[in-house]
C-alpha cells in the first residue's frame, strides 16, 4: 500500500485589491477576490479527492481572514501560515516540515485553472517510483506543483519567483544534483483576463466580466 504522502495548498488572503490584481480591471477588486477563493476551493476539493494524504492551507500573510476559517469547517484540511521573506524560502519552509514525517510531500498553489484529483495521484506515484523531485510546469514558464521525497534548498535559493524561466531552472539545479525527477503535464494558473475568459467558458460560470 502506497504511504500517505501530504499535499500543502498555498493561498494568500482573499482581500480585494491584493488578489489577483491582473484581473481588477476586467472584474473589479471584490469580484477578482472572490474568485480566487472560487479557485481555491476547487483545488481543495481536487486534493481531497486524490485521496493521496493529508491537506493542509497555508495561508499568506496568516490564517486569520475568515475565509480560511470557514474553508476548515467546511472541509477535513489543518490550516497553516507560510513562514518566510519570500514565496521560495516559505515553500521550503512548508515542505521541510512535512519531510521530517512523511516520506514525500507535494506543494501546489491555488490558481489553477482546472486542479483534478488526477494532478495530484500523478505527482504521489512519481514519488513513490523513486523520483527525488516532481514537477507540474505551467503556461508562464513556472510550474503549478513541486513534490519532493526528500529536502533539496538549493531548488528555493535564488530563484528569480515571477520570471518566466522558473521552472526551466528548477530543473537545470535538479539535473546538475544529479536528482530523478518526474515532469508532470503542462498545467495553467488563472491570471489573466485571457484565462479568466476560457475558465468561464469551461465551468460556465455565474462571474460575469464587467465591461
Amino acid at each position: 500500500m502506497q504511504a500517505s504522502i501530504p499535499i500543502l495548498l498555498f493561498a494568500k488572503a482573499p482581500v480585494p485589491g491584493s488578489v489577483k490584481t491582473r484581473l481588477i480591471p476586467t472584474l473589479g477588486a471584490e469580484q477578482a477576490a472572490e474568485l480566487a477563493e472560487t479557485l481555491a476551493e476547487e483545488t481543495i476539493q481536487a486534493a481531497l479527492a486524490s485521496g493521496v494524504g493529508p491537506v493542509s492551507l497555508w495561508g499568506a500573510p496568516d490564517v486569520s481572514h475568515p475565509f480560511f476559517r470557514r474553508m476548515e469547517e467546511r472541509y477535513d484540511i489543518a490550516l497553516e501560515t507560510q513562514e518566510g521573506t519570500d514565496v521560495g524560502v516559505r515553500m521550503g519552509h512548508a515542505l521541510d516540515t512535512q519531510l521530517h514525517d512523511h516520506p514525500a510531500a507535494i506543494l501546489t498553489g491555488t490558481d489553477l485553472m482546472h486542479p483534478t484529483p488526477e494532478l495530484y495521484r500523478g505527482a504521489a506515484r512519481a514519488l513513490a517510483s523513486g523520483a527525488h523531485a516532481t514537477l507540474a510546469p505551467s503556461a508562464d514558464g513556472g510550474y503549478v506543483l513541486i513534490g519532493l521525497s526528500r529536502m533539496i534548498p538549493t531548488l528555493f535559493r535564488g530563484i528569480a519567483w515571477g520570471a518566466d524561466g522558473v521552472c526551466a531552472e528548477t530543473l537545470c539545479r535538479l539535473e546538475a544534483l544529479g536528482c530523478p525527477f518526474v515532469l508532470l503535464p503542462l498545467q495553467r494558473d488563472l491570471d489573466i483576463p485571457e484565462d479568466y475568459a476560457d475558465w468561464v467558458t469551461v465551468h460556465n460560470s455565474d462571474f460575469l466580466m464587467e465591461g
